[in-house]
């Protein structure tokens, strides 16, 4: 799970819980005390209706007792009211629960003033007793609804978008919290996958720094060590370029004292020489590489680009490396090649062809096939070179593209060569904006090379 959709959801959690929480103890606090003041304010209401019903019986009589009571029960707030004499007989009214109004009554004639029988889940009931001018005596009962403590939410519309709208608000504050933690979070990721893919000019920029947190020191400490990796490989690259081309000159100078040391040597001093010369051919060979790599790693070489065709190309390089190999006893084939085209370097494309043929020719096991395969997919050129060499240790195959990396054992410079076509092969295609990878397969290694098509 992302770090902003964690951030997010645990903000959101909590505020959920905390408005949670806020609900149960504002019902839980204020429930009792609300049932009390309601049980007051109706015992003192109860104790109003028993005087008026007194005093209306007192000048209207039975008719404007009956008119009265009648008006009462339409109201919103009474659902019943009723006469009950001492003997419970109904002079008027009806009730649902005649066992809830005996109860009331009996407690009225204990204590001779009013009563309030209040049930959070049922109606409420309220008594009072009532004596007329002519000696009669009654006991008058109102049924309410039940007291309920009001709801924040879902007592209507309003409550409803009153959620909808703390919701809301809960969501958008937690995205820009989110949003504000992961997004230098997400700066630092971006420079440190362009740092690892090679752009060493890579800062996290402005943006994060203007901050004043640890996540603001992490991208300073992040833009000071940018900074360093690039002046050290910027000095490493200057500094193996340098040496190869001053090496260059004392070579050639020992050629030509070669060339004249050659005639005038004797039977016995010439195999010597030949060794020497052999020698000298193998240096300059692997300064001209070292050369080829640093200009590929700097970029500094602007190379021409033009429309290749990649299956012409591919066969060249595989009949030269074919005439090579069949002096080893060893066999390059071109199983498949499909018709391709792609843009770029005729010369550096065709390096880093070759040098993959050259380092599977070199691997693989006498009397065998190199297999050569270039297929077309979805606008990509996939070139294979597969050898029966036996293969690479697993955790070794990510090293075969560095510089100078050579498999533990086979250093020997018989087999081992010196560790850098494979390199120069990756920062060929990695010119062309394409792909190099290396896996074991079939009891052998196998490199593929992706590149990008253009139309013919």
């Amino acid at each position: 799970m992302k770090l902003f959709l964690k951030i997010f959801l645990w903000f959101l959690v909590a505020v959920t819980m905390m408005l949670g929480v806020m609900i149960f103890v504002t019902r839980t606090f204020q429930t009792e005390p609300m049932f009390a003041r309601w049980q007051r304010n109706a015992r003192t209401q109860m104790t109003i209706y028993g005087g008026t019903t007194t005093q209306i019986y007192n000048a209207e009589g039975e008719v404007g007792l009956r008119t009265y009571l009648s008006r009462q029960s339409d109201s919103e707030s009474i659902k019943e009211i009723g006469l009950i004499d001492r003997d419970g007989k109904t002079a008027f009214g009806e009730f649902t629960n005649t066992d809830r109004v005996l109860g009331i009554i009996s407690r009225v004639g204990e204590t001779g003033s009013s009563e309030i029988d209040v049930s959070p889940d049922d109606a409420a009931y309220g008594a009072t007793p009532v004596e007329f001018a002519d000696g009669k005596k009654f006991v008058l009962v109102v049924r309410w609804a039940p007291p309920r403590t009001p709801s924040l939410f879902f007592d209507s519309w309003v409550g409803y978008m009153r959620l909808l709208g703390i919701l809301l608000t809960a969501v958008v504050v937690c995205t820009a919290l989110a949003l504000y933690l992961t997004t230098p979070i997400r700066r630092l990721r971006e420079a440190t996958q362009k740092l690892a893919a090679g752009d060493l000019q890579t800062r996290v920029g402005t943006r994060v720094l203007r901050r004043r947190d640890e996540l603001a020191d992490l991208a300073r400490d992040f833009d000071v060590m940018a900074g360093r990796i690039e002046s050290l490989i910027t000095s490493q690259q200057r500094l193996t370029q340098d040496i190869s081309h001053e090496l260059r000159s004392p070579l050639a100078r020992m050629n030509v004292a070669l060339e004249i040391a050659k005639q005038k040597s004797n039977p016995e001093t010439a195999p010597m020489l030949e060794r020497i010369e052999t020698e000298s051919m193998r240096l300059n060979d692997m300064i001209s590489r070292i050369l080829m790599l640093a200009k590929l790693e700097s970029g500094s070489d602007d190379h021409e680009q033009r429309r290749i065709d990649l299956a012409e190309l591919v066969k060249d390089v595989a009949a030269d490396a074919d005439f090579e190999a069949q002096a080893k006893g060893k066999v390059v084939e071109v199983s498949s090649a499909d018709k391709c085209t792609v843009m770029g370097s005729e010369n550096l494309l065709r390096s880093a062809i070759e040098n993959v043929l050259r380092n599977a020719v070199r691997y693989t096991a006498d009397r065998t096939v190199v297999d050569v395969s270039l297929m077309t997919s979805n606008g990509h050129a996939i070139l294979k070179v597969s050898d029966h060499g036996g293969g690479v240790p697993e955790d070794e195959i990510a090293n075969l593209f560095r510089p100078f990396y050579r498999v533990g054992e086979d250093r020997t410079r018989k087999t081992g060569g010196i560790g850098l076509g494979l390199a120069i092969a990756e920062r060929a295609v990695r010119a062309h904006k394409g792909k190099i990878s290396a896996a074991n397969h079939n009891g052998g290694l196998q490199v593929e090379i992706e590149l990008d098509t253009i139309q013919p």
